[in-house]
């Protein structure tokens, strides 16, 4: 059976050499046979130099790479349809879109898209000599959105976007077939319409992830097709990581593989941002292969952790058992994705401000201060800092809220003021992560962003609390990045498609 770890390099990751070599090792001293790599536009494709971001990986490095480690397989898994969203914010891009300024796929009736995910597929097999060729084809919810897609599909089949689909994707696989090598694709889109399976070559390896659960149901719906049983880290939607979510999983994932004699495991690493860098969850991934050979390996995922099993514990388990925000859930997490992704970090207390009220800031904080604690090392450590940092930063903003209500704007500017050197402080943390193992350099300008929007708001209390307007704004208006003076009705807000 083969086994993989494939590593999500979209979300901003910025590897040098040396830290491919890391990853590299960590997956051959694991026992992977292969090392993925999740690109998207995180890799500098001569046909597309518009796209190529800082820190992009470059075929240079993928040569070096394969050189060093000629007994691993590197394999590439690129997106041709889907999760393009990468190449479409970028000016160039932009005419590739399915809808505008929206979402993350690109049009499968536009030939100069087509002709650059031939362009992609034969840049990507020239470099990689990975007998596998991973072309994506997941989460393309955005199927014939668009007016071409709309006229070319009407009355084509039963299943109109399963044929768009198919169409799209059957010729592309097959590009790859003609070249000597294996075309691999995700499984869900099948899965969502088993119509757009028809056509699709036998040839295909289809990974089929399923991150709750196992693929005993789904895995074989894909018959006369070898398949790829694809378990996760629980990360994207956690703190840090869901420990028991992660465990049941991956076990469930393996066993099934091995009942229904798949043709290997993958074990999918995504998202690790947002100050959650990727080398805190190494444990994990050497554990996971071995649970891939032994479903039924006694070691459990959070003693796996060794010296840092106390850190994992306090993390993994007991944050999670708080309910809330910190709780498993389908979203990525809510609290992290407010506070650094939209520019207002203020967003955060809106929704959590219950969070850190009725003592509960104090049980989250001695969880938190457990796990910085036990981290044995920066990278377990620059974990539980960002994540103390994100409660305090709610009880600032909790209290400051507290003085502006009360009339108290010196106090409450007091009490805001700390706020920039706390995103300071979360920015160096995002500065050490990518400097360690490659990690966000969005993460760094999310925090400065952020600082500067305290700055501004702490500006706006001094002019405003004094009555200036005739009236004072809520706390949530005063704080938003659209708050516009005179505007009590907040039309910004109110005409929501104006925020489109």
């Amino acid at each position: 059976m083969l086994k993989i770890w494939m590593v999500d390099f979209a979300r901003e990751q910025s590897p040098t050499l040396d830290h491919l070599y890391h990853y590299a090792t960590i997956a051959q001293r694991s026992g992977y046979d292969a090392l993925g790599l999740y690109l998207e536009h995180r890799f500098a494709f001569a046909a597309t130099p518009w796209s190529h971001g800082k820190g992009a990986i470059t075929p240079s490095q993928i040569e070096h790479l394969q050189a060093e480690f000629p007994s691993l397989q590197i394999i590439p898994f690129i997106n041709l349809l889907g999760h393009f969203e990468g190449f479409l914010y970028t000016e160039e891009g932009r005419e590739y879109r399915e809808e505008n300024f929206s979402g993350l796929q690109a049009c499968p009736s536009n030939p100069k898209f087509v002709s650059l995910c031939e362009q992609i597929i034969d840049e990507t097999i020239a470099i990689f000599k990975s007998n596998i060729i991973h072309i994506g084809g997941d989460e393309t919810a955005q199927l014939g959105k668009c007016t071409r897609c709309q006229e070319r599909m009407k009355g084509q089949a039963e299943d109109e976007k399963a044929w768009l689909y198919r169409e799209h994707f059957s010729p592309l696989l097959q590009r790859v077939i003609d070249s000597g090598r294996r075309p691999a694709i995700w499984g869900d889109m099948f899965l969502e319409r088993p119509d757009a399976l028809k056509n699709i070559p036998t040839n295909t390896l289809i990974f089929d992830w399923q991150y709750e659960n196992g693929v005993k149901e789904t895995a074989p719906k894909f018959a006369g097709y070898d398949v790829i049983a694809c378990p996760t880290t629980a990360v994207y939607n956690a703190a840090w990581m869901h420990i028991e979510r992660t465990e049941n999983n991956v076990r469930q994932c393996a066993q099934d593989a091995h009942d229904l004699d798949l043709a290997g495991f993958c074990l999918t690493t995504w998202e690790q941002t947002l100050l959650n860098p990727y080398d805190s969850i190494f444990p994990a991934v050497e554990w996971a292969s071995a649970v891939a050979d032994n479903p039924a390996w006694e070691t459990s995922l959070v003693d796996s952790f060794g010296e840092a099993k106390e850190w994992a514990t306090a993390l993994g388990i007991e944050l999670e058992k708080m309910g809330g925000v910190w709780a498993a859930s389908g979203h990525r997490h809510k609290l992290k994705c407010r506070l650094l992704l939209a520019g207002n970090p203020f967003l955060a207390w809106l929704h959590h401000r219950d969070e850190v009220q009725n003592g509960r800031d104090k049980e989250l904080l001695l969880i938190i201060e457990k796990s910085i604690h036990y981290a044995p090392n920066e990278e377990c450590k620059n974990v539980s800092l960002a994540l103390r940092a994100m409660v305090e930063a709610l009880m600032i903003m909790d209290e400051a809220h507290k003085h502006y209500a009360a009339r108290q704007p010196d106090a409450a500017i007091s009490k805001l003021a700390p706020m920039r050197y706390l995103f300071e402080s979360l920015a160096k943390l995002g500065k050490q992560n990518h400097e360690r193992i490659g990690g966000s350099l969005a993460d760094i300008e999310r925090c400065k962003i952020a600082k500067r929007h305290i700055e501004i708001c702490i500006q706006r209390i001094r002019d405003y609390e004094n009555g200036e307007l005739g009236y004072l704004p809520a706390f949530e208006v005063l704080t938003n990045h659209r708050f516009t003076p005179h505007d009590q009705a907040c039309w910004w807000l109110v005409n929501k498609w104006a925020n489109e």
